[in-house]
């Protein structure tokens, strides 16, 4: 465990060492605050409640474009450095190199949430919601993001460069988003599969509206596994294609 560690501290402080995790970050609460300012508050008199949705809704998009940005360098810089065949010949596995850089990713895109707290915190002093309300969203936030980054990680495996590991991780949380279109023109079973499958229509707006809904945390923990022990498996399979 400690050998994770070492990996997700080593990657953690390579976000701050250039500018990129800066950029991020700024933009990240740039965009989301003016998302925040334009849509959820707007400029009539709403609801709490109503204002609350809007916030985490609007903000769930910019975490999964924070979650594939701050993900694509995990392995294929590596790749595009040639600093992998190094990694990998030290004395620690697969399963701790990408288990290190996902717990790196997800701590960095841990910080961009609570960096953003401030805003839903305005809308509790203003109006009338709980902190369990607040808490629910992020907790949807943080599960969504969670997954994303799993996802854009063993696209990193499967690529030679960041470019091409973003257009991987493009496709396939898009194909992902729009499940519950497919739902709408197939029959059972597959229209249960695919409504069950799609990564934000179905799961994430019960966290949005405060409701916390077992199964859609198992949904996004399932999922993130899932992406994991594939990049896992990738990974180890490049060993044996040298």
């Amino acid at each position: 465990m400690s050998q994770v560690w070492l990996i997700a501290a080593r990657e953690l402080r390579g976000y701050f060492n250039g500018l990129s995790g800066y950029v991020i970050l700024a933009a990240h609460l740039l965009i989301t605050g003016i998302l925040f300012n334009v849509f959820a508050v707007g400029d009539k008199p709403r609801y709490s409640q109503e204002v609350l949705g809007s916030f985490f809704y609007f903000s769930s998009g910019m975490a999964i474009i924070t979650a594939l940005l701050i993900s694509l360098r995990l392995v294929a810089e590596e790749r595009q450095l040639q600093t992998l065949v190094l990694l990998r010949t030290a004395p620690i596995s697969e399963r701790q190199i990408i288990w290190g850089k996902y717990l790196s990713a997800l701590l960095f895109f841990s910080l961009t949430l609570v960096l953003s707290v401030y805003m839903p915190a305005l809308v509790m002093v203003e109006g009338k919601i709980t902190v369990g309300q607040i808490i629910t969203g992020y907790l949807g936030l943080f599960l969504l993001g969670s997954a994303c980054i799993a996802i854009t990680l063993l696209a990193s495996v499967w690529s030679p460069t960041q470019l091409v590991a973003g257009v991987v991780a493009g496709v396939l949380v898009t194909l992902l988003l729009v499940a519950w279109m497919m739902a709408r023109v197939t029959d059972e079973p597959m229209r249960s599969l695919f409504s069950y499958l799609a990564l934000h229509n179905l799961h994430f707006t019960t966290f949005s509206s405060g409701v916390l809904n077992l199964r859609d945390v198992v949904y996004y923990l399932g999922l993130t596994l899932f992406f994991l022990e594939a990049a896992i498996s990738s990974l180890e399979s490049w060993r044996w294609r040298e």
